[in-house]
């Protein structure tokens, strides 16, 4: 029986890194509908790691990981509302577009987002799955150990309330 590796040696950590980076963020993303927070707590928690990697027992540093980093994030949600002051301060400058073709995509891209983070966990994961890893249903169904057809309710849900933003009649390019 051999000794455990040491998740202080720079080879297993990198290692660590590569192995669960993307699944971290994607997990992020999915439960919390905000891609650049998950991509920025998934480095947060691997700061955390290396910074108590002499306590953290290898077999365990998947558990580790994750729970850093939801904790990370639901620290960052209560937060938000100090970021979102600073972000409507915030001006962005471009040049040659139309500025109502510039104001409806603004507004478009919000109310997507809007509408994807306020999708209910399930349906949001689900649906982020499909769209963005391009998993089918099956594969889906299999990583969240529910039914084929718990799935297809849960993008078609989605996908219909996702419907009621690309319906606005008065949004033109």
């Amino acid at each position: 029986m051999g000794q455990e590796p040491s998740v202080c040696e720079e080879r297993v950590y990198n290692q660590i890194y590569r192995t669960h980076a993307e699944g971290l963020r994607n997990y992020l993303y999915y439960k919390f509908g905000d891609m650049q927070r998950a991509e920025d707590i998934v480095h947060d928690s691997f700061v955390k790691l290396w910074n108590k990697c002499s306590s953290v027992v290898y077999d365990r540093v998947t558990g580790f990981l994750y729970k850093i980093a939801r904790n990370l994030m639901i620290d960052n949600l209560r937060n938000k509302k100090v970021a979102l002051k600073f972000e409507k301060g915030l001006v962005h400058v471009q040049e040659n577009e139309d500025p109502y073709f510039k104001l409806r995509t603004k507004e478009f891209r919000s109310k997507l987002e809007s509408v994807i983070s306020n999708l209910p966990e399930k349906q949001r994961e689900a649906f982020l799955m499909n769209r963005i890893d391009q998993l089918t249903y099956k594969e889906i169904a299999l990583r969240l150990e529910v039914s084929e057809t718990a799935i297809e309710k849960r993008i078609s849900k989605a996908l219909i309330k996702l419907n009621s933003i690309t319906e606005i009649k008065d949004f033109s390019i």
